[in-house]
């Protein structure tokens, strides 16, 4: 063996030792931050924390299910608005993107996946919230629609651009125009992609407490989220966590855990429907 070949191959195992060193931090942090929440948010999970409002101050007991249900309704909401906005920027992006106003719009969609979420939250804030004095769901679902818009956007026009070109020359010679091309051939190909990226954008904007501080602030009480405040997980978690109280603290990590849970779940079942989609296309 050359001193050279020598050289090559220890600089190799030394990088390869670092590099696994530093992964197996990130993995240890990680997995202590989810230890560490599932030992205090796991003895704090029962029914009453699913079943029943939370306690007045210095009550102990209650639960967090107007926050529960409260997140549902913003987050579908938000789902309702951000994902076909989404989804069409994505398609015109793909089909469409070599004009100058494409790049403009990919442009602003990578700018505002940038912008961080309180920004977003005070810009709610100004224009919806302020005007019509009155905080509610519907703000907080426009807020969080703003976060999705760009998520949903890129990841559609990402897997619309993976589908195989002769697809398209394929429908195209038959006589299909584009949009029936679209529709039903380019769309349907990336359909798999294209779901994983929708629930990922939704759990990734369903833990996100920055704009609801502005938006649909906060609630004790049931609450009609499409015009009054309304309560939400993340910001429950954070007025929970900031309190003097021992009960507060033990329901902010019972709902740490709890969102935590729904957020691994959305996951999970991304990475499914992408196995389910590379098996069908390697079938």
């Amino acid at each position: 063996m050359t001193f050279r070949n020598f050289r090559r191959k220890a600089l190799n195992n030394v990088m390869l030792s670092i590099t696994g060193v530093f992964a197996f931090i990130t993995v240890s942090a990680l997995f202590l931050i989810l230890a560490y929440l599932v030992y205090n948010g796991g003895k704090s999970v029962d029914l009453d924390f699913f079943t029943q409002l939370p306690k007045s101050t210095g009550e102990v007991g209650g639960g967090m299910a107007n926050a529960i249900v409260g997140s549902a309704a913003i987050v579908g909401f938000a789902a309702l608005i951000g994902l076909p906005i989404g989804f069409f920027t994505g398609v015109y992006l793909a089909e469409w993107g070599n004009a100058t106003f494409s790049f403009l719009v990919r442009y602003m969609a990578d700018l505002l996946n940038g912008v961080p979420s309180v920004v977003i939250g005070i810009f709610t804030w100004t224009v919806i919230v302020r005007p019509t004095h009155t905080a509610s769901g519907i703000a907080g679902g426009i807020a969080l629609s703003l976060m999705l818009i760009p998520i949903m956007a890129k990841n559609t026009e990402q897997f619309l651009r993976d589908v195989p070109r002769s697809l398209r020359e394929g429908a195209l010679a038959l006589g299909a125009p584009k949009w029936q091309t679209i529709a039903t051939v380019v769309v349907p190909a990336a359909r798999k992609g294209i779901m994983t990226g929708a629930i990922l954008g939704i759990a990734r904007i369903a833990g996100e407490s920055a704009p609801l501080l502005f938006t649909s602030l906060n609630n004790q009480f049931w609450s009609n989220p499409l015009h009054e405040p309304t309560a939400s997980l993340p910001v429950m978690i954070y007025s929970h966590a900031i309190a003097p109280f021992d009960d507060w603290h033990r329901q902010a990590w019972a709902a740490g855990l709890v969102l935590l849970v729904l957020v691994l779940a959305a996951n999970i079942a991304a990475r499914w429907i992408m196995s389910r989609g590379q098996t069908a296309a390697r079938g």
